[in-house]
């Protein structure tokens, strides 16, 4: 009788699960098609995808492994700098206590509501001053320490047991082993949620590396997509390719740590 009643709840769940699925069936479906079978609203497989990469290959001369490379090496210094830098700041707004710090935090958190194009030119004018347009320095700079992530790390360094720290400081422990030896092992879910999100909001940044990347051999993936597509024909099968690259790394990122991730945002520490 119990799993009678469940039988609308699976079929909703299952009706759900579907619509969510089919957006990156479709992606995967248009990578092995024609642009004319993609136009048509075709959702079969084809036989155009070694065809559709030579294509692919052949329009960008290149381009699509050096802006892969591009990619990986952007998201992934930001996301080690990201990491260390917010968490070392919510460990500190948190575990160590001043009458002033949560007066600071609160004007750091004023800085979520200023829109990110509000900042945009004087931070052009700053990065080109100082001569790092079309490097990695010009892409991370404005994105490794960020409101959102330092609120993220401190609320779950509630998590953390104060008396491992006193423990700790007892036995002569400095102040940066107790953050290295024993807060980061403790928080490693949050680590990795953490990770995943300024992965991937560094991977599908798109207006700051178009602003700051003036050279073709610095651009990104997402930068990549939209030059494939800015000609007076756009081969919808080699563009779904393109995209399906694009998306792959990030996908494959995100089932290795979902386990982790869904610890870290509901704050679960071991």
């Amino acid at each position: 009788m119990v799993q009678r009643r469940l039988i609308p709840t699976y079929i909703f769940l299952i009706i759900c699960s579907l619509i969510s699925v089919f957006p990156l069936y479709w992606m995967i479906a248009a990578a092995t098609n024609t642009s004319l079978n993609v136009a048509r609203g075709s959702i079969a497989f084809g036989n155009q995808l070694l065809i559709n990469f030579e294509h692919l290959r052949n329009a960008v001369q290149g381009t699509l492994w050096s802006s892969l490379g591009n990619s990986f090496l952007y998201a992934t210094v930001q996301t080690i700098f990201t990491l260390f830098i917010c968490s070392l700041a919510g460990y500190g707004f948190e575990l160590y206590h001043d009458k002033h710090k949560d007066r600071l935090f609160g004007i750091i958190l004023l800085a979520m509501m200023v829109p990110a194009v509000a900042t945009m030119v004087p931070l052009f004018v700053l990065i080109s001053k100082v001569k790092l347009l079309n490097s990695v320095w010009a892409f991370i700079l404005p994105g490794i320490s960020t409101p959102f992530m330092i609120m993220m790390f401190r609320q779950n360094s509630r998590n953390f047991p104060p008396d491992i720290m006193e423990a700790a400081r007892i036995d002569g422990l400095p102040e940066w082993k107790i953050f290295f030896k024993m807060y980061m092992p403790v928080q490693k879910s949050i680590y990795a949620a953490a990770g995943v999100i300024s992965f991937m909001n560094a991977w599908n940044a798109y207006l700051w590396p178009k602003v700051v990347m003036t050279d073709n051999r610095a651009q990104t993936m997402p930068m990549f997509i939209a030059n494939i597509t800015s000609g007076y024909t756009v081969d919808y099968g080699m563009t779904m390719l393109g995209v399906l690259f694009c998306s792959l790394p990030t996908m494959i990122i995100f089932f290795i740590l979902q386990k982790q991730f869904a610890e870290g945002i509901t704050g679960s520490v071991k």
